[in-house]
């Protein structure tokens, strides 16, 4: 066996599926070990993660594999957010000043099926589903599995096994001893979540305009809905754990009931099998996991959700782990190479990713607080609108955050720090605005100036 040609992937999910398609097309022969039975022969979704937003930093890395055109199939666009407001008409918020501005609601399941089938078609990639591991060597380079008493051997092994990942816990217990700093925080959010549906109408057709994000932002929580090829639309509700209005509390199908007809009496009579999905459907857990250690020497590396999950709340999570195979797969020489160095390239990878991971994690928890409540209040609409008229006078030197981080490939901790210049800066503007009547462009020209932007 040639050490520089064999790969080991545990997590056969998207990041795990997209990785072995791309190391495949490199020439490395790929191994893949996933502890769930094959997502396109059985119903594993159970009420969780139904479908997904896909925007331009996952577009890249599947057009870097030449599949975008397939997948392109299974999208469907929302060109903004469709606000719904108690006592006010719903009002739509465009992400954009441009036709491409826009993201892309996607079956996570599908997504999925449709990258372990590019995957399987190359004779160098094997995947083994319901191979739960139970415990990684590092130093012997071996695997157990639950309920398997031999060990697999792996030349290096990449761990793409999400927030609860195995790899991570080898690394762990490696690096701990050489370092008083912790390698690992979670931080966990008060908040949980749980998906419901809106089926389509008698001809098929959705009930809700179909390319949008809907919002329903309630201060302390919010109602999202996100469309679906068949007509039907994927609900959540992202809502406290305990406290007086939160998950605990509703422990009736009364109290489901009266709950959304008082805070969404718009959609409530829309939802479908309302109270039965609410108590069957599980309550999802949100945290953000960060790991100081990414990789062992040349032999192990994290990615996706395994080296950074974060809350979902800037539709990044699956967007920031392709881009973690978009770098690594750029970084990495074919399979033939003589110069390949392994320890380099994972120390490379987490140099470059990182800090990007840690912004986007940061974000993504602001985004909660925007979305729940900031997108309903008129400062905040206010200080929109003059983000787009500085994007459409000086496009060149204003791109709003939300942009940069959605639309752009800029890395994530750029955009995050001219994000918190821009919140100064817009700040200004509009108490300028408020005293003296419509911006004007030279005016606003000044203030880019100070700001150096």
């Amino acid at each position: 066996m040639n050490d520089t040609h064999d790969i080991t992937i545990i997590g056969a999910g998207l990041v795990g599926s997209l990785l072995a398609l791309g190391l495949a097309k490199k020439g490395y022969q790929v191994t893949v070990f996933e502890s769930r039975p094959d997502l396109r022969k059985a119903d594993i979704s159970a009420g969780k993660s139904i479908n997904l937003a896909l925007a331009n930093r996952g577009i890249r890395a599947l057009k870097q594999q030449g599949i975008f055109d397939k997948v392109e199939l299974l999208l469907i666009p929302m060109e903004g957010r469709m606000v719904h407001i108690p006592h006010e008409d719903a009002h739509f918020q465009p992400y954009g000043l441009h036709k491409d501005d826009v993201i892309y609601s996607v079956s996570r399941g599908a997504l999925n099926a449709l990258l372990l089938d590019e995957a399987q078609k190359y004779p160098n990639v094997s995947i083994y589903f319901e191979h739960r591991v139970s415990s990684i060597d590092l130093g012997d380079k071996t695997i157990k599995f639950v309920d398997q008493d031999k060990a697999v051997s792996f030349s290096q092994i990449i761990g793409t096994d999400g927030a609860n990942s195995v790899l991570r816990d080898a690394i762990i217990d490696k690096h701990q001893t050489s370092t008083n700093e912790p390698i690992l925080s979670i931080e966990k959010l008060e908040h949980g979540y749980k998906e419901l549906c809106i089926l389509p109408n008698s001809a098929d057709q959705h009930k809700l305009l179909v390319n949008a994000l809907h919002i329903w932002p309630r201060e302390d929580f919010m109602l999202i809905a996100l469309p679906n090829l068949d007509g039907s639309f994927t609900l959540t509700l992202f809502m406290a754990n305990q406290g007086n209005t939160s998950f605990d509390s509703l422990t009736s199908a009364d109290d489901v009931l009266k709950f959304f007809k008082i805070n969404f009496p718009d959609v409530y009579r829309e939802i479908d099998n309302l109270t039965v999905d609410f108590f069957n459907n599980p309550t999802g857990s949100l945290a953000t996991v960060r790991c100081q250690q990414w990789h062992d020497e040349g032999t192990a590396l994290l990615l996706g959700d395994a080296a950074h999950a974060i809350v979902p709340f800037h539709g990044q999570g699956m967007n920031c782990g392709f881009e973690d195979c978009f770098d690594l797969l750029n970084l990495l020489p074919p399979a033939q190479s003589s110069s390949l160095d392994w320890q380099d390239i994972f120390e490379q990878t987490q140099a470059l990713r990182k800090p990007n991971a840690n912004a986007i994690a940061d974000m993504a928890v602001e985004n909660y607080i925007e979305m729940r409540s900031s997108v309903a209040k008129a400062s905040f609409q206010r200080q929109k609108a003059i983000a787009a008229k500085l994007q459409g006078w000086f496009p060149d030197r204003f791109s709003p955050r939300y942009a940069m981080v959605m639309f752009d490939d800029i890395p994530y901790h750029q955009a995050q720090t001219i994000g918190e210049v821009h919140k100064q800066l817009l700040t200004e503007l509009d108490k300028w605005q408020q005293e003296n009547g419509e911006l004007t462009k030279e005016f606003a020209l000044q203030k880019l100036d100070e700001y150096q932007l």
